[in-house]
Formats: C-alpha cells, sequence, structure tokens
C-alpha cells in the first residue's frame, strides 16, 4: 500500500529546526548569537560574506543575520548578492550594524534587507525577529499547500521569484499529463542543476520538486473540477493519475475534501492553516 502524505504540510518539517546562517568575523560574537539561538535553530556561521555566500551553495537556508562591517566582503554587499542572486533571493536578511546613522539604516534597507537592528542589540529581541520571518514566510508556504486553487506564484517574496515559479508552472502545466515528470525533466528545462533546483524549490516551498510537481497536479484536478467540463476519471487521467481510487484519495488526503465534495461546493476551500 503506498504511504500517502499531505505535500506542504508541517509533519516532517517539526522534526528539523530552521537553518539561520549567522555572519560576522568577531567570533565571540558569532560565539554569542549561536549559543543564544541554537536552542530553536540550527545555526550555521561564516566569518564573511564571502564564505556567506559559499555556504547558501551548499546548504538549505532559511534566514541569515549578518554583520555590516566585515573584510573581503561586507554585510551591504552581501545581502545584495543575495538579494539579486536567483537561487538566494527569497531568504529573508537580518543586517546587524553599529553604525547608528539613518543613511546606513536607508542603504540596507534599499538593498533589500527585511529587518535591521542596531548594536548593542537585545539576544531575545533578535531571537523573535527571526522567529516572526521565519514563521510568516512558513505560514504563506502552508495556505498555498492547503488551498486548491492557489497559484504557485503566491509564494514569491521577489518579481524574480515570481518570474521564477511561472516558468516552473509553465513547464509542469505542459507535461501535467505525463506520470513520469520528475526533478531531473523539470531541472533540464530549467537549465538548472537538479542540487540547486532542489535548494531553490525546498527553500521557497518546503517542497522538493516531485512533490511540487505532485501538488500542482492536484491543484490543476482542483482547477478542472471548479469549471465542470469534464468528470473525475478523465480529470485524474489529464493530470496524470492513472488509477481515479489513487487520486481520490491523495486529492483528499491535501485538500481536505474528495474531488467530488470539492466538485459541488469549491468554493468551500479548506485551508489549514
Amino acid at each position: 500500500m503506498e504511504k500517502e502524505v499531505t505535500f506542504g504540510s508541517d509533519a516532517a518539517d517539526t522534526e528539523t529546526k530552521p537553518v539561520i546562517l549567522v555572519v560576522d568575523d568577531n567570533e565571540e560574537i558569532l560565539d554569542f548569537i549561536s549559543d543564544d539561538l541554537s536552542e530553536k535553530f540550527k545555526v550555521l556561521v561564516a566569518k564573511n560574506g564571502l564564505e556567506g555566500l559559499a555556504t547558501l551553495e551548499q546548504e538549505i537556508v532559511h534566514l541569515v543575520i549578518s554583520d555590516v562591517m566585515m573584510p573581503e566582503m561586507d554585510g551591504f554587499e552581501f545581502c545584495r548578492s543575495i538579494k539579486s542572486t536567483i537561487e538566494f533571493c527569497h531568504i529573508p536578511v537580518i543586517l546587524l550594524t553599529a553604525k547608528n546613522t539613518l543613511q546606513s539604516k536607508i542603504e540596507g534597507l534599499e538593498l533589500g534587507a527585511d529587518v535591521y537592528i542596531d548594536k548593542p542589540f537585545s539576544p531575545e529581541f533578535l531571537q523573535v525577529q527571526a522567529a516572526s520571518l521565519i514563521a510568516n514566510r512558513n505560514k504563506v508556504k502552508a495556505y498555498f499547500s492547503s488551498s486548491p486553487l492557489l497559484h504557485l506564484k503566491s509564494i514569491a517574496y521577489t518579481k524574480a521569484d515570481e518570474q521564477l515559479l511561472e516558468q516552473i508552472q509553465d513547464i509542469i502545466d505542459k507535461n501535467i499529463s505525463n506520470p513520469n515528470l520528475d526533478v531531473d525533466h523539470l531541472a533540464d528545462q530549467m537549465n538548472m542543476s537538479r542540487p540547486t533546483l532542489y535548494r531553490k524549490i525546498k527553500s521557497i516551498s518546503n517542497l522538493s520538486p516531485n512533490e511540487l510537481i505532485n501538488l500542482s497536479r492536484l491543484k490543476q484536478a482542483a482547477l478542472l473540477l471548479h469549471n465542470k467540463n469534464y468528470k473525475i476519471y478523465e480529470i485524474s487521467e489529464m493530470v496524470g493519475y492513472s488509477s481515479q481510487t489513487h487520486f481520490g484519495r491523495v486529492f483528499t488526503k491535501q485538500f481536505g475534501m474528495s474531488p467530488s465534495e470539492f466538485a459541488s461546493n469549491p468554493g468551500k476551500d479548506n485551508a489549514k492553516v
């Protein structure tokens, strides 16, 4: 019997802590922040922006906390690199600085920083800010996963993300009836390596590429059910399911209602958030 899961549910994520990357050239501050955050988060560290970018290329990171004044690549340039790189631009950034001038704050925010905190700062305040940013992102991801008619681009945080997600959605839509559509085909069509595509999709949606493909099948089915032009067995085949029974079970598990219930009352849209 196939194991049925809810794509985008928090079940798997409760077992692992969100990952925060802390970047600062001062080892005492790195240790101080890491110790304070380690109870609730998995903490990675880097001593400057260049090391930070290298870490982002290897790890799935949910939040970056960076000092501004660092050698080799300072926090402003690091933030600029994150927010201008398609693989990383969705990651929220908290900048820490002793430069308590309005101009420095404006510069940081213009570069895309999500929060700007002056030194010295309250560890509790930093922890609350980090938790709030991650929780808000997770609410958006969960709402997308549980809402049958919500489009993929609704989880985009930047214009670049929106364009990327629209491209991914277009590829999936064109191959929706192919039961063999998988991450390799998607990566090839996106001209991205499989690891890079995996990290990006996982970070932005809490889904693996294959989970995103399967959820997109269900959302396309919901749209077809909503339009009432096809029978349920026809729709299950159109979105790549060989068994109507299996399709019905997966649809019910994901959205909290059967395909026939949704077709009768599509406005119900049971969101689990």
